[in-house]
């Protein structure tokens, strides 16, 4: 069972990861648990950083889960943790915000690349995330304890000023990439500490003194229990995923082989090392409607990994309307259309249909799944397309 600490408890309590830590009833923001866990750290906003100019004494890291434009996400996996600064709206310089969030993010990963002197001065970096309770709206669960950067990520590109589009009006944001560290517990000891004028760092996690002393990370990685997803986590999580899904559903839903190739175009912007060789004609794809080829090695000396794709147009589920779900015949023509030392994409904008996902993980077929959850997420993260607005203009280029 999940650890909760009550409202009251907060001052005293440790940081536990996946506890959650209850809002009060008062309503309001005085309700905030973050400020009464954190001393200093405020009770607004997703950039909460405690102490003045650069050089703050911890940095809170909150993300709601329901900013569309900018999803924050965390690899439970891996332990790589991806949050967006808070430059959130048009009119301003990419520093130019009133928590000077990015400028923090900026020196914080800056210091980072440093030697140990400098990785001293970065903040530790608390993660919250929304988690509201039967008790209080406001609660929050703690996530971890993340450092600037990511294990093998070069420092081109832990921290990317990207444009983002509202309304017409284009202005950039940062993309940082941070590793939440294997520190289960944060002490309180260690969170009274960072408010003293020196602070403590002899007793500090293991994992963020290791950090700071040689710049090596231990990231927090967990083993996932199951191996498929469940229907409902291939299906969008937000009412924008949803409609940017069925946006793209309706378009392609009377042009099937239009969507074959939007198909390959949504897993080429998954990841940059996929090559789109060909997509194939509906009357002689022999059950593959891309064939391509994936890059392992370096681009000097490339190996390359080939792949067929099989992309399947159908309804996602919306309004009470339940799901065409692609089923065992579906995913088994793929796989006996897979050839020798190759792997197989599937693509669709409904889901898999849970004794498919089963059989195909149980025998171990290399099949990629992109789901409806997955095309949205990728529209909206990797390319941009982060409205309808846009999402119809991609659209219509797309058919033109």
């Amino acid at each position: 069972m999940t650890r909760i600490f009550s409202f009251e408890d907060l001052p005293t309590a440790d940081l536990v990861v996946d506890a959650i830590y209850e809002g009060g009833s008062a309503g309001n923001t005085s309700s905030d648990p973050i400020a009464k866990l954190l001393p200093g750290a405020g009770n607004q906003g997703g950039f909460r950083a405690s102490g003045l100019g650069l050089k703050r004494k911890f940095v809170v890291l909150y993300s709601s889960g329901e900013e569309g434009d900018w999803p924050d996400r965390l690899d439970l996996n891996t332990g790589q943790f991806v949050y967006y600064g808070d430059n959130r709206t048009p009119g301003h310089d990419l520093h130019d915000t009133r928590r000077r969030g990015n400028l923090l993010l900026k020196a914080a990963f800056e210091n980072a690349h440093g030697d140990a002197p400098k990785r001293a001065e970065v903040p530790p970096f608390f993660v919250f995330t929304k988690c509201p309770t039967a008790k209080s709206n406001r609660s929050v669960q703690f996530k971890g304890l993340a450092a600037p950067g990511f294990p093998g990520l070069p420092m081109t590109e832990d921290l990317v000023a990207v444009w983002k589009t509202t309304a017409g009006e284009r202005f950039q944001n940062y993309r940082s990439v941070f590793t939440v560290l294997d520190a289960a517990t944060v002490s309180r000891a260690w969170i009274d500490s960072l408010s003293a004028p020196e602070g403590t760092s002899a007793i500090a996690p293991s994992a963020w003194r290791s950090w700071i002393e040689s710049g090596v990370y231990m990231p927090l990685t967990s083993e996932p229990t199951k191996v498929i997803r469940t229907e409902s986590e291939q299906r969008p999580d937000t009412a924008l995923k949803a409609a940017i899904l069925e946006r793209v559903w309706a378009h392609f839903k009377d042009s099937p082989h239009a969507f074959e190739s939007f198909a390959a175009r949504i897993y080429q912007l998954s990841d940059r090392r996929v090559i789109i060789d060909e997509i194939t004609r509906g009357s002689v794809d022999g059950g593959r409607d891309a064939i391509g080829r994936y890059l392992l090695g370096l681009s000097g000396d490339p190996v390359y990994a080939e792949f067929a794709l099989e992309a399947k147009c159908y309804r996602p589920a919306s309004d009470g309307v339940a799901a065409n779900t692609v089923g065992v015949r579906e995913v088994a023509r793929l796989i006996s259309r897979i050839r020798h030392r190759q792997f197989g994409i599937l693509v669709t904008t409904s889901v898999v249909a849970r004794q498919a996902y089963e059989e195909v993980r149980g025998d171990r077929h290399p099949i990629v799944f992109i789901c409806g959850r997955d095309i949205a997420e990728i529209l909206m993260i990797q390319a941009g397309y982060n409205s309808l607005e846009r999402i119809g203009e991609l659209l219509a280029e797309w058919s033109a």
